[in-house]
């Protein structure tokens, strides 16, 4: 190797991350992924709708994509349809913009239940052999993905919508940033070896350290609510976001890939970025919808 491809070839190593990506690629991706949050979240609800919307059913034919890998067909064509009917029309009639009239909870169990029969019958031509591994797979996607990302939705479109979804997904970045900062340095037990090594306990503590934090000082500060609201917030996101994060974990280990799909330069899929704030909109919204009505 001469010596230009020698320095190339350092060049590029050094581009990587610790996990193997490629970090420049990932910091602008973020932060482009960030921006558009921010905007969207301040001046277009809409346009946040529609981002959900998009990396949602990305996320579908994503899964569809890994879950093929071991035989198993999802309908991706009525799935991503019905993932588009049930977020937009979930948080139509939660806002009264269109829809009016119909309540959110029916609109959205309508649209659960039109996309679970498209997508058994859409399976039917083809016959009985695999019909119920098909049909697993696609009941699996069905619940996994536009179900619980409905409840971005739902959050949105409830009072002070947009401040409380900036809490949620601020908490969930001080979450992952607290585990990973702490678990890098001093993390030594894992959590859960088997489904992800680099998971440690000491890692565990520094999300919740930090999620802490940022939960509370959002909650008193910008929801006007009491600090411990914000304490059993934080510490339900991290729960859930670390199962979230594992669940990905596990469908990722059983089909045999690293990331969903290399649709994000530097960050994976689509679902590699929505693993962890998939599981937790339905806790936080479950607790701010109790707690932090109004």
């Amino acid at each position: 190797m001469s010596g230009e491809q020698e320095a190339s070839a350092a060049e590029a190593v050094a581009r990587k991350s610790r996990a193997g990506r490629d970090l420049p690629a990932a910091i602008m991706v973020g932060l482009a992924l960030a921006a558009t949050v921010v905007l969207t979240l301040l001046y277009w609800h809409w346009g946040f709708v529609l981002l959900v919307t998009a990396m949602l059913a990305l996320g579908t034919v994503e899964l569809h994509d890994a879950l093929k890998r071991i035989g198993m067909n999802s309908a991706v064509i009525p799935i991503v349809a019905g993932t588009v009917a049930v977020i937009c029309g979930s948080y139509a009639a939660a806002t009264q913009e269109v829809l009016s009239g119909l309540p959110w909870h029916s609109v959205l169990l309508g649209f659960l239940g039109a996309t679970t029969l498209a997508a058994l019958i859409w399976r039917m031509p083809a016959g009985s052999a695999g019909y119920v591994k098909d049909a697993a797979a696609s009941l699996f996607t069905i619940g996994y993905i536009p179900l619980l990302g409905s409840f971005t939705s739902l959050i949105l479109a409830s009072h002070n919508g947009a401040a409380k979804m900036a809490t949620i997904l601020l908490v969930v970045m001080g979450t992952d940033t607290g585990g990973y900062a702490v678990g890098a340095r001093w993390g030594k037990h894992p959590m859960a070896p088997q489904i992800s090594p680099k998971k440690t306990w000491e890692g565990m503590a520094g999300s919740v350290a930090l999620a802490s934090v940022v939960s509370v000082a959002l909650t008193v500060w910008v929801l006007d609510s009491a600090w411990w609201i914000g304490l059993l917030l934080a510490l339900a996101i991290v729960a859930a976001g670390t199962c979230g994060d594992l669940i990905e974990s596990l469908v990722k280990r059983d089909v045999g890939i690293k990331d969903m799909s290399s649709f994000l330069p530097g960050h994976g899929g689509a679902m590699d970025r929505l693993d962890s704030i998939l599981v937790a909109a339905p806790v936080a919204w479950l607790i701010l919808y109790l707690l932090v009505p109004n």
